[in-house]
């Protein structure tokens, strides 16, 4: 039976005499998934529903609610708790096309009449139903139709096999949508409806399977059915499409092709079969193959580069084998289907043959080990259909071949279906006029607190990152391959409620009990008070175009406090950065001669005059309200350094893809607070790199002038021999002298990566060498043994297991790139000498002097060395 939420509960009796009720749990019509209540007394009271309900269900349930309240009309700001169930779902108002309805039937009558009364209910306007009439002994089927069912047309098909039934209802078919179901199952009436809203939101998807249920579990064998795996595929909506370019053998992406659905609920674009060709007539029921038709029909969809859709809200009932004997015959037709299915697209598809033999290896290993298992665990492993079925699948080549020989006998004898061209290109080509993108990421930002709209704009690219936003902070990311097609509004809104459902609904319900608590209750939180001063440093080295895009981003901070604008030139004498910083005329110029961005930073660091100082990169774009958002926790007093999120504002070339692969700059959505006591607590070497990086951080002023803290130290960062690590071994000083740091993913910045090859090597290459510095310096500087664990244990076993999982083709990252982080592990000892070396010869920075102690100056330019 079903079950609606939106629905009271109530106690469900008068089922005497059944063992348990299974259940479809449905949300405003939706089937979400099922459960299994036993029945006591006769009875499942609405108690024990409810139980039940929340323990195997609760998830699904809500995936579904916040999937809803994404494409809310109303943003539903304010809601409750008590609210959730109540939330509209959403429906598709656009034109929806004829459909055909094609049942394929032999001499069952009574199962056909049952079908045909529940197509007779379905809820949508325009349909032809069409009924196939195979082979049959006598005409009570066309009696039927006839006196009975004046709304359907009747096609008798001479040609014997199911597929040759499928094949002429594509001949007769008068709408430009094709379902197929058997005559054995009973439709629900939202059916149609469901499978024809796919095709009128998707225009690339061109096949569309649906959820395939037990119309009743009254028998043994009918439960011993659904046991053994049955025609269920999840409650979860599933796009399938093979990669456009690539040409990798399908079952590297999708393995076993009856994951997809069956031919009991299928439907397909019309145009398709005047594309790829039509139902192979040797395979599937009636032939000697007795299945594998449906199976074969995908392989073909997935193969030739269509999308495959699989939607459980259109649902059918199939009525199950009754009988252990007419169970054990369906089992068999399963494995002969199953293998003449793979021997029909080995033969049809040359370069799927190895992949295809291993997906037989795998599926007869997986039936073996079953069958193992069967003599320990007898109940739950069915020897006597496991045995069966790989019967079938021994004797599945020789029926593919008989059946072959059997449907050319029937050509000669009553014509062959009108021949159809099969492409030589994947139909993806047709669409796509270039392939300017073919490894780029478009990089897209979605804000939930507005409407979704489809994504129409990511055409020239074959995936698509979102950075999924709530009130303007990031909680996340998604990636879509959406193979040169628009993203839905209904895909993005089925993706963004499977990953985020509990992170978007825990507000929610925090909120909701908060409000049955005492509405006295304030909130007590301290707020950074307006008269703290902020200096924003910005160091830079010969990026003209990009530093004024930073400096716009940041006179346009939503702030009300007073905020200094530091910008230091690394290369004074190419003259490029003041003409830029001329343009604003409040921001302070100051200049660096010696290379190197700690030297930079930290000239920036004592020229500024604020409470609070902000590290930041040229070339990042930052929000409007980023700044607040970064200072927000220094309203506590031990907060020394807060760092926030960085994400690339593009991915168009395979260099800055490389670099996400890598790590990126960017460290999680989620809030993080580590002090004294995680830094004296770790038993490794101490993670500062996983804290965030001084292109989006923020300091108090003070541990510039700290004894156990101080500057960056110059001996590491970019523009040394060293490469990297100044900001991690500033926040290293930090913790080590006991203070908090705040990793705030709301305050995010947009980062633009390398790119070019080129740039990307140096930066990876630098950022080990600097990584090996920063361990070096803490081992000489702050006696923390700490380091020789990572160096000589921690780091090689990382790369080992890097080449490994990429000689499996598990990861995507190049071996190229893993030997050249090595070289870089092995320079970094030598290259911490010549930085060490270096700043001995030219100096350290000048020493940062406390605001409150320096005499009043009103100079806009510095020359930083001048202060050694």
């Amino acid at each position: 039976m079903d079950i609606e939420l939106s629905h009271k509960l109530v106690t469900i009796a008068g089922i005497d005499g059944y063992k348990s009720l299974q259940a479809i749990i449905r949300l405003h019509g939706t089937p979400v998934g099922y459960i299994t209540v036993p029945v006591i007394n006769g009875c499942c009271t609405a108690l024990s529903l409810s139980k039940v309900i929340a323990e195997q269900q609760g998830q699904a349930i809500i995936h579904h609610i916040v999937s809803d309240r994404l494409v809310a009309s109303s943003q539903q700001e304010g809601l409750q708790g008590r609210d959730l169930f109540n939330i509209p779902h959403p429906t598709y108002n656009g034109h929806l096309p004829l459909v055909t309805i094609a049942v394929c039937t032999r001499n069952r009558t009574a199962d056909l009449a049952r079908c045909l009364d529940s197509l007779n209910c379905l809820d949508y306007p325009a349909l032809d139903i069409l009924i196939v009439d195979n082979a049959p002994s006598d005409d009570t089927t066309k009696q039927l139709i006839h006196t009975r069912y004046s709304n359907v047309r009747y096609i008798c098909e001479p040609r014997p096999g199911l597929d040759w039934a499928r094949n002429r209802a594509i001949l007769e078919a008068r709408g430009d949508i094709i379902a197929y179901t058997d005559d054995d199952v009973v439709v629900d009436p939202g059916w149609i409806k469901a499978l024809a809203t796919v095709f009128a939101e998707n225009p690339e998807v061109m096949a569309v399977t649906g959820l395939v249920v037990p119309y009743e579990l009254e028998t043994e064998a009918q439960i011993l059915f659904e046991r053994y795996g049955g025609f269920t595929r999840g409650f979860i909506c599933k796009r399938y499409r093979a990669e456009r370019n690539s040409r990798m053998q399908l079952k590297t992406y999708y393995g076993n092709v009856g994951q997809f659905g069956t031919g009991a609920n299928m439907a397909y674009r019309r145009s398709l079969f005047d594309k790829i060709g039509y139902f192979d007539p040797a395979l599937d029921v009636g032939t000697a193959t007795n299945g594998g038709g449906d199976l074969e029909m995908f392989f073909r969809v997935l193969k030739e580069g269509y999308t495959l859709f699989y939607e459980p809200n259109a649902l059918v009932r199939h009525c199950h084998r009754q009988t252990f004997r007419e169970l054990k015959n369906q089992i068999t037709s399963w494995g002969t289907g199953f293998i003449a299915c793979i021997v029909r697209c080995a033969a049809a598809y040359p370069d799927e043959r190895f992949s295809l033999l291993r997906l037989w290896s795998w599926w007869l290993r997986r039936k073996i080990r079953s069958l193992l298992l069967s003599f320990v665990r007898p109940a739950h492993f069915q020897r006597s259909l496991i045995l069966t079925e790989l019967w079938g699948a021994f004797i599945g080549p020789y029926r593919y071949l008989k059946a072959r020989y059997t449907a050319r006998a029937i050509m000669r004898t009553f014509g062959a279906v009108p021949p159809v061209s099969t492409p030589k290109r994947f139909a993806s080509e047709e669409i796509v006029p270039g392939l300017n993108h073919q490894n780029a990421i478009a990089v897209r930002s979605i804000e939930l607190n507005q409407p979704l709209h489809a994504l129409t704009d990511v055409t020239d690219y074959p995936r698509v990152r979102i950075f999924v936003r709530q009130n303007d902070c990031p909680i996340g990311s998604i990636d879509i391959v959406n193979h040169y097609q628009p993203v839905t509004e209904k895909h993005l809104q089925e993706t963004i409620s499977e990953k985020f459902a509990i992170k978007l609904l825990k507000p929610i319900l925090i909120q909701h009990l908060l409000s049955l608590q005492d509405r006295a209750t304030e909130d007590t939180s301290a707020k950074l008070p307006n008269d703290i001063s902020v200096s924003v440093v910005v160091a830079t080295y010969d990026r003209p175009d990009n530093l004024r895009n930073c400096l716009q981003c940041l006179l346009n901070q939503k702030s009300q406090r007073y905020i200094e604008i530091i910008v230091v030139d690394n290369n004074p004498s190419s003259g490029l950065t003041p003409p830029v910083v001329s343009e604003f005329p409040d921001v302070i110029l100051v200049n660096e001669l010696r290379k190197g961005l700690a030297y930079a930073r930290n000239a920036g660091f004592i020229a500024s005059r604020g409470d609070i100082v902000v590290a930041t990169d040229d070339d990042v774009t930052l929000p409007r309200e980023w700044l607040e958002k970064l200072i927000a926790p220094f309203s506590q007093a031990d907060v020394m350094a807060v760092t926030g999120n960085v994400l690339p504002i593009e991915l168009e070339t395979d260099a800055q893809h490389l670099f996400e692969i890598a790590g990126g700059l960017g460290r999680g959505f989620e809030l993080r607070v580590v002090n004294g006591d995680w830094f004296k607590r770790s038993r490794k070497a101490v993670p500062t790199w996983d804290l965030g990086a001084t292109a989006n951080a923020a300091f108090r002023a003070a541990i510039f002038s700290h004894p156990d803290i101080g500057l960056m130290d110059e001996t590491l960062g970019p523009g040394m021999h060293s490469g990297a690590g100044e900001d991690a071994y500033l926040f290293y000083k930090i913790l080590k002298a006991n203070y908090t740091i705040v990793y705030e993913p709301a305050a995010y910045v947009w980062h633009k990566h390398r790119r070019d090859m080129a740039g990307l090597r140096r930066q990876i290459y630098n950022y080990n060498k600097g990584h090996v510095a920063y361990l070096l310096t803490t081992l000489f500087n702050d006696r923390d043994f700490r380091a020789i664990v990572r160096l000589v244990y921690e780091l090689p076993k990382g790369y080992y297991w890097y080449i490994k999982q990429r000689l499996r083709r598990k990861i995507g990252y190049p071996l190229p790139f893993i030997f050249l982080e090595i070289l870089g592990h092995l320079a970094g000892p030598w290259s911490f000498l010549k930085s060490q070396y270096r700043v001995k010869r030219e100096g350290r920075s000048g020493r940062y002097i406390p605001v409150l102690q320096r005499p009043g100056r009103e100079e806009k330019l510095f020359t930083a060395a001048n202060n050694i």
